[in-house]
């Protein structure tokens, strides 16, 4: 078997066996395939696709190639979140604990931030001391204990993931569904869930920018659990504008934080109580879905997931007094004011040029070694359909360094739209799958 004869193949659109997409994973994750073979062999996939047969086969080998966690020691139905990245998307801080809170057992698993997509672990990080490299007894520990653990992906989960994520990072092949699926799906999998909730996210500030493009994603993802005797829900929702006013990692922490104590932004919060409900149903802590939305509900009031998520940050070293006293998080030390240049409608929020922009002040990393600057981002003051005045606010950059501003400024500005009309509204989920 010759590699080269398999890129022939998969670029004249064939569709590979299981035994050869196997010694194409094992030959690049033990270094016999060399980076620039396995390059244009994910460019073949990029622009031929692959058949579901062949996305569950690399799912699988992926999988295969590391660990997977067996959890079968602790009680309970194990679920977890994924979201396919967006900006202003703080969902996993809000989700887990109400879930969690519900009784759910919740491994989760997650990002760091890498083009204008937010990443977990990072806005996890701004809290003082908090730490993500537990061990695996720790992450067990813990998720016995608090039914909750946020962790990144290890060196033993999925090895297979971590080479060619970051071969397609460098390589224009991060966008191929069969890719992306594979990748979500080879971790998710590694961690032992029993069931997973996906929030496949559609518009300029999502990797899908076309809403038939998330369904194909999203139902390549639900297809590749089934077999595995898997059970996933799927959420297609709208990136077309940020979610939430704040964006930016400490600036997330906060929302967050508000947002467990009833007084988050209402997109945010409808996103977060939907997600947790459908984690709540599949983890069989409510018979039907519609209970389930009450029991998130009632956990949400009652403060018990923001007490959940404040254990879980004192757990993992970090301060929870910074929950509450917003002083202890990092604060950035510049502010910089967009104002609308007339009255009008606010049409669009374009999503993207608002994580470019917060890139550029330092809250995101465009590679993977870049340091972010928790501190700095920006935070809306209106969202899409609301009236403002000639002069009004539209959204404050905070920045802890001069360089950039004027450029992130001149962003964010382009990303603001005024109109006349006020605009039709927007659902914010807009499909389920699964």
């Amino acid at each position: 078997m010759r590699t080269v004869d398999l890129i022939q193949r998969k670029r004249d659109g064939a569709e590979l066996t299981p035994e050869e997409i196997e010694f194409l994973v094992d030959g690049y994750t033990s270094g016999e395939i060399p980076d620039y073979q396995m390059s244009a062999f994910l460019m073949a996939v990029f622009y031929s696709g692959m058949t579901d047969r062949e996305v569950s086969r690399l799912t699988e080998c992926m999988l295969r190639s590391g660990e997977t966690a067996d959890l079968s020691a602790i009680p309970g139905i194990k679920v977890d979140k994924h979201s396919t990245g967006g900006v202003g998307d703080k969902t996993s801080l809000v989700v887990a604990p109400l879930a969690a809170a519900a009784g759910v057992v919740v491994p989760m698993m997650s990002g760091r931030a890498l083009g204008h997509t937010g990443g977990t672990l990072d806005k996890l990080e701004s809290i003082p001391g908090f730490r993500t490299d537990l061990s695996s007894d720790e992450f067990q520990r813990q998720l016995a204990e608090l039914g909750l653990c946020f962790i990144g992906q290890t060196d033993q989960f999925a090895p297979a993931d971590r080479k060619l994520y970051a071969l397609r990072d460098v390589t224009g092949t991060v966008e191929s569904i069969p890719l992306i699926a594979s990748s979500i799906m080879s971790k998710k999998l590694a961690e032992g869930v029993d069931a997973l909730v996906l929030d496949v996210k559609v518009g300029s500030g999502a990797f899908m920018k076309k809403q038939v493009d998330a369904r194909r994603l999203a139902q390549t993802m639900v297809g590749i659990a089934r077999p595995m005797d898997k059970k996933v829900q799927a959420l297609i929702t709208d990136m077309s504008q940020p979610l939430g006013y704040a964006v930016g990692n400490a600036l997330e922490v906060m929302e967050a934080s508000q947002t467990l104590q009833n007084a988050g932004p209402a997109d945010l919060t409808k996103l977060c109580l939907e997600l947790a409900a459908r984690m709540i149903f599949l983890g069989k802590q409510a018979a039907t879905l519609e209970e389930a939305r009450l029991v998130a509900e009632r956990h949400l009031v009652d403060g018990s997931a923001y007490k959940k998520f404040k254990d879980v940050v004192a757990a993992q070293g970090g301060n929870p007094q910074a929950l509450d006293n917003f002083v202890l998080l990092p604060n950035a030390t510049g502010a910089r004011e967009i104002a609308s240049p007339r009255a009008g409608y606010v049409s669009l929020i374009d999503a993207e040029d608002i994580g470019i922009a917060a890139n550029m002040i330092g809250a995101g990393r465009d590679k993977k070694e870049d340091a972010i600057d928790p501190a700095v981002g920006i935070i809306l003051e209106v969202k899409a359909g609301e009236k403002v005045e000639a002069g009004s606010i539209l959204c404050r950059l905070y920045y802890t360094k001069e360089d950039r501003v004027e450029e992130a400024a001149e962003k964010v500005e382009d990303a603001f739209h005024i109109s006349a009309q006020r605009p039709e509204e927007r659902e914010l989920i807009l499909e389920v799958v699964g």
